[in-house]
């Protein structure tokens, strides 16, 4: 075999050898890419059914808390006294009611602002009737009434609309609290029947106009 000869076919092995290695390469990298996708499909699916199943969490929580809110609302309170056949009429004059605060009657065209409202000081009434109409709550208190008492009930009405607060220095109970034909009298703040009162009762079904503005904001 001449040299051109040896050299030719040692070329062709050389090129050859070349051409399996890339063939080679372009294999390996093609696993890895199935790989990586591999990969990646399973980890979006995991997040996938993480977010799914989050979701069906977040479902189910507030479907469970809606229940439980249904269930409070209709569950009875202990204590709580109730009176029917009261008017409504309007009227510019005093009235006198028999329930000390009111629970409903005739009432000033003119209702208090509810918008969680802490009054310092007492108010009419006439007015405070017309916010019961509307479905409001009405915590009043005396002067057996502790600071902390004051406190916790004041943020509790502040945070909650349809509702307002105001002293009543000639109620006979501690802490009373009122909506239209319904009145719960406590000793304490800490009773955990204010916040059953306020669940059942806060635009509640005694309400006489559901969806009455409580604000005096005209």
């Amino acid at each position: 075999m001449t040299n051109r000869s040896a050299k030719t076919k040692g070329g062709k092995a050389a090129t050859a050898d070349r051409r399996e290695r890339i063939a080679q390469l372009r294999a390996e990298e093609a696993r890895r890419e199935r790989r990586n996708k591999i990969i990646a499909f399973s980890v979006a699916g995991v997040v996938l059914l993480g977010a799914v199943g989050t979701g069906v969490y977040v479902v189910k929580n507030a479907s469970d808390k809606k229940a439980a809110q249904v269930a409070a609302a209709k569950a009875p309170i202990d204590g709580v006294q109730t009176f029917s056949n009261l008017t409504r009429n309007h009227v510019t004059t005093p009235v006198t009611y028999p329930q000390t605060p009111p629970v409903g009657g005739d009432h000033n065209p003119v209702w208090l602002n509810c918008m969680g409202t802490v009054y310092d000081k007492p108010v009419q009434n006439e007015n405070a009737v017309h916010s019961l109409e509307h479905g409001a709550v009405w915590v009043t208190y005396n002067d057996k009434a502790s600071a902390d008492d004051i406190k916790a009930l004041s943020a509790k009405v502040k945070a909650t609309p349809y509702s307002l607060m105001s002293p009543y220095p000639t109620e006979k109970g501690t802490i009373t609290l009122t909506a239209w034909g319904t009145q719960l009298v406590l000793d304490s703040a800490s009773d955990p029947r204010v916040e059953k009162f306020f669940t059942k009762y806060v635009q509640g079904p005694q309400t006489q106009e559901p969806g009455a503005s409580c604000s005096t904001a005209q």
